[in-house]
């Protein structure tokens, strides 16, 4: 029987023995780790920190806007813009500027001067052509009747704007510096354009020789000397039942026409496109007649009869402007 002091102790080094292999494996796989990192870096020798993101340090970084492309440079070819005047076709007028409608040959409101006025305007100046025809007695759409003074002319159907144009006295102007005037008393109907005058071959030849047929022109309004008075005619068929009223060698374009009814209300007539003012149901028909130019003079008419178809002159006039 052995001595008890030879008996081996209790093996207890295994136990720790162990957990010492663990760690060092762990060490060695959290060292093989470092070294090996994506970024390539190597923690050997040094102890590393990671850098803590600060904005005051390094301003952030932004992907850049692309650049404009530039315009292409025109090339010496291309024609420089610029605003440049073009004359119309013949028989059409003068556009009017983008910028100013008082600036257009388009007739306009001539600055309150007439203020009753249609598309023909006192002041303003018109592009066209002018044309003639065989005015033959004078007589014409207006239904003046015929007439011993053959400066004439029949104004363009746009213009002619439901017979206001009727009775007008217009300069016309040639561009070899001739000119004559002439009363409008018909109609040229379409295609004749806006500005287009039809004059009576009289007319034309103080222009043009009439072999040239068709020249451009410049015409305007006027308001003439005159010692001519007003004269007023019923026409054919009028009676205190229906009526129809006419007014004559006006100096001025006419703007409106009225009759005093049985009330002793002013009434203002329609007008036809046959130059006569028209009272359907006879009202005001034998009765005072008010009669104002474009400028917006007004003269009053009394005495005149129901005389179908006699002019019947009244001693009054407009006043030349």
């Amino acid at each position: 029987m052995a001595s008890p002091s030879h008996r081996r102790p209790p093996r207890k080094w295994r136990g720790a023995l162990v957990p010492a292999v663990v760690v060092a494996a762990v060490a060695l796989a959290a060292s093989l780790l470092m070294a090996l990192r994506p970024d390539g870096t190597s923690t050997a020798g040094h102890t590393a920190t990671t850098p803590t993101a600060d904005s005051r340090s390094a301003p952030a970084r932004t992907t850049p806007s692309p650049r404009p492309t530039p315009k292409p440079k025109p090339s010496k070819a291309s024609p420089t813009p610029s605003t440049t005047r073009t004359t119309p076709p013949p028989g059409k007028p003068t556009a009017p500027p983008a910028d100013s409608a008082a600036k257009s040959t388009t007739p306009q409101r001539a600055s309150g001067s007439a203020p009753l006025a249609g598309r023909i305007r006192p002041g303003a100046s018109y592009e066209g052509v002018a044309t003639f025809y065989d005015a033959g007695n004078g007589n014409g759409a207006c239904l003046y009747g015929p007439t011993a003074d053959v400066m004439t002319a029949a104004m363009n159907h746009t213009d002619y704007e439901t017979s206001k144009a009727c009775g007008a006295h217009v300069l016309v102007r040639a561009a070899n510096g001739a000119s004559v005037t002439v009363r409008i008393t018909n109609e040229c109907p379409l295609p004749c354009a806006p500005g287009q005058l039809d004059l009576s071959a009289q007319a034309f030849a103080k222009l043009a020789t009439p072999s040239t047929g068709r020249i451009p022109v410049t015409w305007s309004l006027l308001s003439p000397g005159t010692s001519d008075k007003i004269a007023i005619r019923y026409k054919t068929g009028s009676s205190v039942h229906w009526c129809a009223i006419q007014a004559l060698d006006h100096r001025n374009p006419l703007a409106r026409l009225e009759v005093r009814d049985a009330g002793g209300t002013w009434r203002q007539l329609p007008r036809t496109d046959y130059n006569y003012f028209l009272s359907e149901q006879g009202s005001g028909c034998g009765g005072a007649i008010r009669i104002t130019d474009i400028y917006g003079e007004t003269l009053t008419v009394k005495g005149i009869a129901i005389r179908p178809d006699v002019v019947q002159p009244t001693g009054v006039q407009f006043a030349a402007r």
